[in-house]
């Protein structure tokens, strides 16, 4: 597998690969979480033109999509009920998905976000058990819980090289 910024190109397949990711959400106990067609083409267009969309690549074809990104998350600035690992410069990962019947995939876009940045943060909603235990496998730990922009609460999690 590997990695490299999605291109214009790839934009049926990413949006075919976070249909699936709804559905499984939706099947799985995770009815609410991106339940209003969230992420929309239109901002899958945004981030492949700002260069923060990527793709897991595995036998040239895209088997996974995220966002990912270093600078400051203004959703990250306040967490409750807990404490962020530290406040040093850090990366961000959002709308991660992967293709139905693929395995590792996530672990692998991990893994390639803490290789750029030693210092990790990613949220989740509460009702996403399967992502939960994926970021606790892969390293992360649970901070405490943030705040959308439309009020939306989060999971926080963050991986940070000590």
């Amino acid at each position: 597998m590997e990695i490299r910024k999605a291109e214009m190109g790839d934009l049926p397949i990413i949006l075919e690969i976070y249909a699936d990711a709804r559905r499984y959400m939706r099947e799985n106990g995770n009815p609410h979480q991106w339940g209003d067609g969230y992420p929309s083409e239109d901002l899958v267009r945004k981030d492949i033109a700002e260069g923060i969309c990527h793709v897991c690549v595995d036998r040239s074809a895209p088997v996974g999509v995220f966002v990912f990104f270093e600078g400051e998350d203004p959703t990250y600035q306040k967490i409750y009920s807990g404490a962020w690992e530290n406040d040093r410069p850090y990366g961000v990962i959002h709308r991660i998905a992967v293709a139905k019947h693929c395995k590792g995939v996530a672990s692998f876009c991990f893994a390639y976000a803490f290789e750029k940045c030693k210092n990790v943060k990613i949220d989740t909603h509460r009702d996403n058990i399967p992502m939960q235990r994926s970021l606790l496998k892969n390293g992360f730990v649970r901070c405490g819980i943030i705040y959308l922009e439309n009020g939306d609460e989060r999971i926080a999690f963050q991986r940070s090289e000590n």
